[in-house]
């Protein structure tokens, strides 16, 4: 078995996660650690997977199959992908479980192969995908995990790959919630041949994506073993990374070290606790609440904007809808 061990990268911002420092605090490492030095036992417990998941099993076969080869008592995924659907399927362990809403509302990019049951045109397809972007009405499909209602979810962007005689090779990136199996079947519709999906693999699942730590079950095994024979747990930190990384397309306030303790006891955060943030966020909008090590505390909901919060010294910032962070992480306030 060759794997080789790379140190995870936390990407914490981005192009549009432009970040504001209210305060030059720093953080005593006495206390708390980076997510990247957790011991392998702390990331069975706050770890998360970018799984491939293989063609056949479900989502939730998925997750057994995890946690009696980890042995471990509670694991979960974000996004169920029908049996014979592969791709990225997000896969978290204990009590990194609770990020796990947040995915479910992330957008997701799919790959899909398009059976159409009459020969059409191509510059007919290509017309009939350029109007399939936007809001689209759907109904669920009859084998679906939610109630049969019309929605709206949005399509933004499409693309053609390639077309080989009835078979059409598509790109799509849309909201959270969109089922690509519908959205086939209403462009052969529109198409006036009718048309179904043959194959799909979804690529991309809010932060996680096919091109960095996608692992497929026969890696996580051998990863696994590696460390029960050999002691060699490089290989497994190739994969489970830390949960933070399930976050990573969240806005962020990152907080001082003396303000920790309190919100690991679901008090709300005020601004003097604060010392940077991404400046992204719109009230009521979910945030994530870190240290200034980069450890994910919590989950909150912004109480004002971002831009607003630049010219403020005092009242709250954000309420603590979910707590991770275990209590005593970090010392209390005497």
């Amino acid at each position: 078995m060759t794997l080789i061990f790379t140190q995870p990268e936390i990407s914490l911002e981005d192009s549009s996660q432009a970040l504001v420092e209210l305060s030059s605090d720093t953080t005593d490492f006495k206390w708390g650690k980076l997510p990247t030095n957790r011991s392998i036992k702390e990331l069975l417990e706050y770890g998360i997977i970018n799984l491939d998941k293989p063609p056949r099993p479900t989502s939730h076969e998925v997750v057994s199959y995890i946690k009696k080869m980890l042995n471990i008592p509670k694991a979960g995924h974000s996004g169920t992908l029908d049996p014979l659907v592969t791709g990225v399927l997000p896969v978290a362990l204990g009590k990194a479980t609770k990020i796990l809403g947040t995915l479910l509302l992330a957008g997701k990019e799919y790959v899909c192969n398009m059976r159409l049951h009459k020969d059409v045109e191509e510059e007919k397809i290509k017309q009939i995908m350029d109007e399939y972007v936007g809001d689209i009405y759907q109904r669920p499909p009859f084998r679906s995990s939610v109630k049969r209602v019309l929605r709206v979810r949005s399509v933004y962007k499409n693309k053609i790959l390639q077309i080989k005689e009835r078979e059409v090779l598509f790109w799509v990136k849309s909201q959270a919630g969109f089922y690509v199996r519908k959205y086939v079947h209403d462009i052969g519709q529109s198409l006036g041949c009718g048309a179904h999906m043959k194959e799909l693999r979804r690529v991309q699942s809010g932060p996680f994506s096919e091109n960095k730590y996608l692992a497929t079950l026969q890696d996580l095994f051998d990863a696994y073993m590696w460390l029960k024979e050999e002691n060699d747990e490089n290989p497994l930190r190739n994969i489970i990374l830390p949960m933070e990384m399930g976050v990573a397309h969240l806005p962020k306030i990152f907080v001082k070290d003396s303000t920790v303790d309190t919100l690991c006891h679901g008090a709300p955060l005020a601004i003097p606790g604060v010392s940077k943030f991404t400046n992204n966020f719109t009230k009521g909008a979910l945030v994530g609440i870190f240290t200034l090590k980069h450890e994910l505390i919590g989950l909150g909901e912004a109480q004002l904007d971002s831009e607003d919060l630049i010219n403020k010294k005092q009242g709250l910032i954000a309420s603590v809808k979910r707590v991770i962070m275990e209590i005593g992480t970090y010392p209390g306030k005497k």
